[in-house]
């Protein structure tokens, strides 16, 4: 069965991470197929939003670690560097329906989307600095901006783990709600956007984010300079390791 599931239903895409067994964590094919599925959206006259799911134990525990380390260098052909850069680049809504652990990049590509819908059973995380690296996906842009300097720097660097509350609080999500609600939600939302003048609602999106476009992306490409610099570093690979042999 696929890893990444791709459905189509009123107007509206839905992209469904499906590796529940790994605590779906992301390999390098799956950021390739959800790319593929955002071109797809991007391209097709038939569709005007999409969500982002996984299931209602699991958002993502990020990066499949030991598929990510044998993908070579964070150059532009990289398979996650591309899915960052279609994120940033999207013109259509994206909407997230989170449930369970939401980890590094399960948070941080959070940031892009257009609306967020995380049930009551999430917990988010952004160890970057507990794996010896450092924050991805603009995170070091979007989240200081959203939440202030010093809180930012608490989530980015302490890293300690948030619930759904407290993501609310900080307004990085929409709602909480039941788990076994939030995809039904989140729909009903990109159902609602997709009923609207699809122009009307990509010159929304283009007014909201387009002015941080270009930022964003330098942004991103700074942090891959680092984040590839940290991950080949002693103490990194040490930590990454220890994590292995637990």
């Amino acid at each position: 069965m696929s890893e990444i599931l791709v459905s189509k239903s009123n107007g509206v895409m839905t992209i469904t991470i499906n590796r529940l067994a790994q605590k779906n964590a992301l390999s390098l094919a799956m950021y390739q197929a959800m790319t593929e599925a955002l071109v797809d959206l991007e391209r097709s006259d038939d569709l005007h939003a999409a969500v982002i799911t996984g299931s209602a134990e699991c958002f993502t525990a990020g990066n499949d670690l030991n598929d990510f380390l044998k993908g070579g260098a964070l150059t532009e052909a990289h398979p996650t560097v591309i899915f960052l850069r279609t994120l940033v680049g999207l013109t259509k809504p994206l909407i997230a329906a989170v449930a369970g652990p939401a980890i590094g990049i399960g948070t941080t590509m959070l940031m892009h989307c257009d609306l967020v819908y995380a049930a009551n059973n999430t917990v988010f995380q952004l160890p970057f600095s507990k794996l010896g690296l450092c924050p991805e996906a603009g995170s070091s842009h979007i989240l200081p901006a959203q939440v202030g300097r010093v809180k930012a720097f608490e989530l980015l660097v302490l890293g300690d783990k948030f619930d759904a509350d407290e993501a609310l609080r900080l307004n990085l999500i929409n709602q909480v709600v039941d788990a076994e609600e939030v995809l039904t939600i989140a729909t009903k939302r990109a159902e609602q956007l997709a009923q609207l003048p699809s122009q009307s609602v990509k010159a929304s999106k283009g007014l909201i984010v387009d002015s941080n476009k270009t930022q964003l992306n330098e942004v991103i490409s700074a942090e891959l300079k680092y984040f590839e610099h940290l991950l080949g570093s002693e103490e990194s690979k040490q930590i990454i390791a220890s994590f292995f042999k637990k």
